[in-house]
C-alpha cells in the first residue's frame, strides 16, 4: 500500500489531535489538582508514581521530571508492586497512580493494597467514571476525546496529555518551593546545562598562561609575548600591574598597515584602552553573552583591577557551554 502522499497529512493530524487535547486539559486542573500540589508540599516523605504498560513509562518521566526540580520522587511498576515490591512505599509518601482507563487488573489489585495503608492516593486518568478515580483521593483528569492511532487503541493522545499534565504538576511544585536556577544546578551538575548554571570563569583560566606586557614595552616583545601564550591577544599593564589596555593580533595587523615605522612603537602607542573584563566570580555563561553580543573571542578576567587570565571562545567550546 503506497501511502507516501498522505503522510504528510496523517502526522499533521496527529499533532492537531494532541494539541487539541492539550489545550483542553487547561479546563480539567480543578481544585482536585491545586489540593493534590497542597498534600504533596506538605509530606516528609516521596512521590511515588506508579503504572503499568505505557503508563508506566509516562510516570519514570514524570519521575525524573519532579527528581530534578526538587521534588523526592519514585517509580514503582504496578506489576512489581503486586508481587512484592510495595515494601518500597514509606509511611509519609503519597502515590500516584497513572492510567488511562482506571481499570487496568493490576490497577485493582493496588489501590486497595495502598487504601489498606493509609497511603494519600491521587489518580491521573483519562476515565473520571473508573475504578481508580473513584477509589482516589484526588484525580488528576486526562480526559481526551480520542487517540491519534485511527483505530482509537494505541495510547498516543492520552500518553501525552498524561505527559502534560505530569510536567504542570512538577512546575507547579517547583514554583511553590521558590527553586532557582542556583537550585537546579545542585540536580544537574553534568553536561552543559550544569556547567552554564554553576561554572565560573575562574574555572577555565588555568587552561590557559596569562599574556602580560607593560605599556612601556615594545612592538617585538608584544609580538613574542602573543606568540608565546598563543591566545591572540595580551593585556598591558601600568607600573602598578593594574590593566591599563588589551593588544590582539589584529591591533598589530592594522599598525603595520598604518604606521611606517610601526617597529617604534610602544604597547601603550596601540592598545585598545578600558577593555571588557569580567572578575574571576563571574559564570562562564556571562563570558560566553558578552562575546556574542561585542562580536569578540576572548576577555580578560580581573582580581579588582589586576589581570589574573583570559577567557578564549574556545575555552567555553570545549566545557560544552558555547
Amino acid at each position: 500500500m503506497n501511502l507516501r502522499k498522505n503522510i504528510k497529512k496523517i502526522a499533521q493530524n496527529v499533532l492537531i489531535n494532541e494539541a487539541n487535547a492539550i489545550s483542553k486539559l487547561v479546563d480539567f486542573v480543578d481544585t482536585d489538582f491545586e489540593e493534590c500540589v497542597s498534600q504533596i508540599l506538605e509530606i516528609k516523605g516521596r512521590v511515588v508514581i506508579t503504572g503499568i504498560g505505557k503508563s508506566a513509562i509516562i510516570a519514570q518521566k514524570i519521575v525524573a521530571t519532579l527528581n530534578s526540580t526538587g521534588t523526592p520522587s519514585l517509580f514503582l511498576h504496578a506489576a512489581d508492586a503486586i508481587h512484592g515490591d510495595l515494601g518500597m512505599v514509606q509511611a509519609d509518601d503519597f502515590v500516584i497512580c497513572i492510567s488511562k482507563s482506571g481499570n487496568t487488573p493490576e490497577i485493582k489489585v493496588l489501590v486497595p493494597l495502598l487504601k489498606r495503608r493509609g497511603y494519600k492516593l491521587a489518580g491521573l486518568v483519562s476515565n473520571t467514571n473508573s475504578y481508580l478515580a473513584e477509589q482516589a483521593d484526588y484525580v488528576l483528569n486526562a480526559t481526551i476525546g480520542q487517540e491519534a492511532c485511527p483505530h482509537n487503541l494505541a495510547p498516543t493522545t492520552s500518553t501525552t496529555a498524561h505527559l502534560a499534565l505530569g510536567d504542570a504538576l512538577a512546575v507547579c511544585l517547583l514554583e511553590a518551593r521558590d527553586f532557582t536556577s542556583s537550585d537546579f544546578a545542585k540536580y544537574h551538575p553534568g553536561g552543559s546545562l550544569g556547567k552554564q548554571l554553576y561554572l565560573k570563569v575562574n574555572d577555565l583560566l588555568n587552561q590557559n598562561e596569562l599574556p602580560i606586557v607593560k605599556e612601556s614595552s615594545n612592538f617585538k616583545e608584544v609580538i613574542f609575548e602573543i606568540s608565546a601564550k598563543r591566545l591572540g591577544a595580551t593585556s598591558v599593564v601600568d607600573a602598578k600591574g593594574n590593566l591599563v589596555g588589551i593588544i590582539t593580533d589584529g591591533d598589530l595587523r592594522r599598525l603595520m598597515e598604518k604606521e611606517a615605522n610601526f617597529d617604534k612603537a610602544i604597547a601603550a602607542d596601540f592598545m585598545t584602552k578600558s577593555p571588557i573584563v569580567l572578575e574571576q566570580d563571574e559564570y562562564a555563561v556571562k563570558a560566553l553573552e558578552i562575546m556574542q553580543s561585542k562580536n569578540i573571542t576572548h576577555i580578560v578576567v580581573v582580581d579588582k583591577s589586576k589581570p589574573i587570565g583570559f577567557v578564549h571562545l574556545h575555552d567555553l567550546l570545549k566545557e560544552g557551554i558555547a
